[in-house]
């Protein structure tokens, strides 16, 4: 597959990156010196023959945010348009890009997680990848299922304040054929 480029507004997006939709669950361990193994089931989503640049970023209700460079590149430019002049958007920026490091796999396809990033989500050993679209968010492993425990007893509701009432179940009449 090429990479094809497309001029947009004067800013030059690679449509390869904008295919990255990652899915899936993974469980990982952090080792001694703080580094995690990229799940294989996550490698296979990646672009073939690369093993992508990532970011990592505080993300929300204390989990990490691992993003490829690409899709962190575009977010960043709607990011760095927001009017600074305003005390809101300065505080999002420093609480969001604060601590954001360039991660690359070595060549064993591991991970350093940076300090400051761990104590932030409170990790030690077990993490959760959990993919988000563009991005993977990392969660200690057993805040990750309380998170999960507690909010889906309300995801019905969610759903539907999400997507309004113009939403359709899927699920709906599967077995009434």
């Amino acid at each position: 597959m090429g990479d094809y480029v497309i001029l947009w507004r004067n800013v030059n997006i690679s449509v390869f990156s904008q295919m990255i939709s990652f899915l899936g669950e993974y469980e990982v361990t952090l080792d001694a010196k703080g580094r995690f193994s990229l799940p294989a089931g996550f490698r296979k989503q990646l672009p073939e023959g690369t093993l992508e640049t990532f970011v990592i970023n505080r993300g929300f209700e204390d989990c990490l945010s691992l993003h490829p460079l690409s899709s962190w590149n575009l977010l960043t430019e709607k990011i760095n348009r927001l009017n600074d002049f305003n005390p809101k958007v300065r505080e999002f920026k420093r609480l969001f890009l604060n601590g954001a490091t360039q991660v690359e796999a070595d060549s064993a396809g591991r991970i350093l997680l940076p300090k400051p990033l761990q104590d932030y989500a409170h990790m030690n050993k077990d993490i959760i990848f959990s993919a988000q679209g563009n991005k993977i968010e990392l969660w200690d492993k057993e805040t990750y299922h309380n998170y999960i425990k507690n909010k889906a007893v309300n995801f019905t509701d969610l759903a539907s304040e999400v997507f309004g009432g113009d939403f359709i179940n899927p699920f709906e009449n599967l077995g009434n054929g």
